[in-house]
């Protein structure tokens, strides 16, 4: 299943955000101490720090060989991991930047944050096209369906709201979780939306009608990150109560626990964030013990 390979260190703050690279030996990490950092899978060692940055980081999203920075100023960066220059600053959000996807079949590039408001913008020259209200308080969480149809947005107020991609109508409001919504991934195989929150809860929502299917009492406190296996039928969820759990995304059944509870090497603190490797060899952890984990997967 997953055993610990290695633990990495550099940073020295909390890290919040990973972003795999174009080159599959890298991948990128970023928090709370000013820097976007570069590692190596192979020699499982820090490589550089990619660029400076003036807050925080708490948001990556690679689009080819873009890397947006989402930051706690409201600034995104638009980086060329190409060639090593930054292209722009897309400076509209007037508070921290939560969440970037994109969405290549219109060629655009959606924010959230801190403020209550999601940004559409230009994945052609990074300029800002449209901007609408969902609450007046944090979105923490943006999703886009796999067929780039229905956008999925994770608020405080612990409810999901889903929007058409092409017009930004509302089309469904999702109740179930009681506090602030922390991840949303849509399954691979297009069958189910699968959400976490504050409230320590997985939920399994159908498709395409979006009912409650299910609800897993995953997790002690929030759970920050659901990461499906990207060619097996598994995922894992990370929590603030420093455990990883591995799951079957069939069934739903707990595969694996990893924390230093269970003995099997883990986080101290808060695990913020996770990402697979493109082969599906590694899962990535990290969190605020300012430690990269890298657990190699076998079946």
């Amino acid at each position: 299943m997953l055993k610990l390979e290695e633990t990495l260190a550099g940073h020295s703050n909390p890290i919040y955000a990973l972003s795999s690279a174009i080159d599959p030996d890298r991948f990128y990490s970023a928090g709370n101490d000013k820097g976007v950092v570069e590692w190596s899978l192979s020699s499982m060692t820090y490589v550089k720090i990619l660029l400076p940055v003036q807050s925080s980081v708490y948001a990556l999203h690679r689009y080819h060989n873009l890397l947006f920075i989402g930051q706690r100023s409201g600034t995104i960066l638009v980086y060329d991991t190409r060639t090593d220059q930054l292209l722009a600053r897309m400076d509209h959000h007037k508070k921290g930047v939560f969440d970037i996807k994109s969405i290549p079949s219109k060629n655009e590039l959606i924010s959230t944050g801190e403020e209550g408001n999601v940004v559409i913008w230009s994945l052609t020259d990074f300029t800002f096209l449209y901007e609408f209200p969902v609450i007046n308080n944090t979105l923490r969480v943006v999703e886009i369906s796999n067929d780039e149809q229905i956008i999925a947005i994770g608020a405080k107020d612990g409810l999901i709201r889903l929007y058409n991609a092409e017009d930004f109508a509302l089309l469904k409001v999702l109740e179930g979780h009681t506090l602030l919504i922390t991840s949303i991934q849509f399954d691979p195989e297009g069958q189910y939306m699968i959400s976490g929150s504050r409230d320590a809860q997985l939920k399994i929502w159908s498709l395409p009608d979006f009912q409650l299917q299910k609800n897993i009492p995953a997790h002690l406190f929030s759970i920050y990150s659901i990461v499906f296996h990207p060619s097996l039928p598994c995922f894992a969820s990370c929590s603030q109560d420093k455990s990883i759990k591995l799951w079957s995304s069939r069934d739903f059944r707990l595969l694996k626990i990893l924390s230093n509870e269970k003995d099997t090497g883990g986080h101290f603190h808060s695990i913020n964030h996770m990402m697979w490797t493109a082969d599906g060899k590694y899962l990535i952890s990290t969190g605020d013990d300012r430690h990269i984990m890298i657990w190699s997967f076998e079946k």
